[in-house]
């Protein structure tokens, strides 16, 4: 991507604009799952401000003396540059802060000055006295400074949120704007793959949104020469594939201890529907349960990785929890089990052999479900169903031969008197409802009917890849349809 550029994000972007047009001192707390394009969208987006930027990136498991020498970097480039003028490095951070302080009130003039501090959770290490330093300096000074806007920012959402966010301190209720960062959407991907020059179509843009996500750093790896199934194998599939090890890379620079959430992800992958809070503490390590499990539960949450929910009609059974990062679940069920055969590869055609599998396309419908799900907003807008409605998952397992279970992936709940149930299928081409299909829809609306105990009236939705075919059971089951067309649509239109 050209730098200044920046591709979506017009929420974030409407966000900055109003803290740019404050009147007070701002704390900025920006945080999402790591190479979601946090760094880039707070440099592009202050470059284009009047206002003195200064940028401090932590340095993983960097000593004190080392983020030390990068804070003296920092503040040389910023506000000594052209100048006769040295500084030495500060001793500890109470002091950096004080030559900071003192530089903004020398240099500054009448700008907004921006303090950014990247990857704060590996310069506020323990024992640093970054984190008393900050509280001292924002309550007694910086707070007080209405051209400051202090952005701190981190991959490790968990401990921001437990650290700065909520802290119990001096940073009480200090954040004034927290910004979390998701992935693309739909739409935000085929925007920037079309931007740099990957001008690929609908279909295209979903398989490699089925493997890559809406991950920026991933998507910019994408080859326009190469078709999405060429890159997948090339990116994925080969030791020099940058996503061939970046599995372990990722909670490795996120988590202490990364295997064990490692394990728990694992776990939670293993199981479609996703799987319930009991049945995965019972299925981790001893290590992992009780308060240990709930932390680690939160920030794999935070991160992004993982959803709870607790499925319409289950209350009782409390919280479920699902794998929703498309990179982790495509690395977990189709990298890691081939990744030390394949070790030595440099052209592997292994991928371009499996996607034609029955194995993937069966697959891909479970990995198209997940992709309807993070873009309900889309999906009610081509349904018609009203805003208030709220999504949710339904399922019930059959406790004999005689009785039918039934899945639900999608629903909605409406205020109008109504439930919308959708049926999500990934098809290669247009789908048609035939015979032996409209039964087991038939069959899925009277479970939901019975077990349910919701008298709502029943209305089913279907949503595909390509067009339904209109026929004979299309008329009579279906209320609504929506298609792969319609997830990209942009939301707030």
């Amino acid at each position: 991507m050209m730098k200044g550029t920046i591709i979506g994000r017009e929420i974030e972007q409407n966000v900055l604009t109003d803290i740019f047009k404050s009147q007070r001192a701002e704390f900025v707390a920006v945080y999402g799952r790591r190479r979601v394009g946090k760094t880039y969208l707070i440099e592009q987006f202050c470059k284009k401000q009047a206002c003195l930027f200064f940028c401090i990136t932590g340095l993983h498991k960097g000593t004190l003396k080392k983020q030390l020498d990068i804070f003296t970097e920092s503040i040389s480039k910023t506000f000594f540059v052209g100048t006769d003028l040295q500084i030495a490095r500060p001793t500890n951070w109470m002091q950096a802060f004080a030559w900071l302080t003192n530089a903004i009130k020398k240099f500054s003039m009448h700008k907004k000055i921006v303090l950014f501090f990247d990857e704060l959770p590996w310069l506020a290490s323990k024992r640093s006295g970054f984190k008393q330093a900050l509280d001292r300096y924002w309550n007694t000074t910086w707070s007080k400074d209405n051209k400051i806007i202090l952005i701190i920012c981190g991959s490790a959402a968990s401990w921001m949120i437990k650290n700065i966010i909520n802290d119990k301190g001096g940073l009480h209720n200090r954040i004034t704007v927290q910004l979390p960062l998701y992935p693309f959407s739909l739409k935000e991907t085929s925007d920037y793959l079309n931007y740099v020059g990957n001008k690929f179509n609908r279909r295209q843009v979903l398989e490699l949104y089925l493997v890559l996500g809406g991950i920026p750093h991933y998507l910019e790896k994408v080859k326009a020469n190469l078709s999405a199934a060429q890159n997948i194998s090339r990116l994925c599939f080969t030791r020099s594939g940058q996503l061939f090890n970046e599995f372990d890379k990722l909670f490795a620079s996120l988590f202490d201890h990364a295997d064990v959430y490692v394990e728990l992800i694992r776990i939670i992958a293993s199981k479609r529907n996703g799987i319930e809070r009991a049945a995965l503490e019972a299925a981790a390590r001893s290590s992992t349960t009780g308060g240990t499990l709930t932390e680690r539960l939160i920030a794999l949450e935070e991160a992004g990785f993982i959803k709870s929910f607790v499925p319409i009609g289950y209350a009782e059974r409390g919280v479920y929890y699902k794998l929703i990062d498309e990179y982790c679940l495509f690395y977990l069920t189709w990298i890691k089990p081939v990744k030390r055969q394949l070790a030595n590869e440099t052209d592997s055609g292994y991928w371009l052999s499996k996607m034609i599998s029955p194995a993937w396309k069966s697959w891909a419908g479970y990995a198209f479900e997940a992709v309807c799900l993070k873009h309900v907003s889309q999906i009610k807008k081509a349904l018609f169903i009203p805003a208030g409605a709220l999504s949710g998952s339904w399922s019930y397992r059959a406790n004999s031969r005689e009785e039918n279970g039934a899945q639900v992936d999608l629903l909605f709940d409406r205020d109008d008197g109504v439930i919308s149930l959708c049926e999500i299928k990934y098809h290669q081409r247009s789908f048609a409802i035939d015979k032996k299909y409209a039964a087991t829809l038939q069959r899925k609306i009277e479970v939901f009917r019975e077990q349910s105990g919701i008298n709502k009236q029943i209305f089913l939705s279907m949503i595909t890849v390509d067009a339904l075919k209109k026929n004979q059971y299309s008329e009579e089951l279906i209320r609504s349809k929506a298609t792969l067309e319609d997830l990209f649509e942009d939301a707030a239109n």
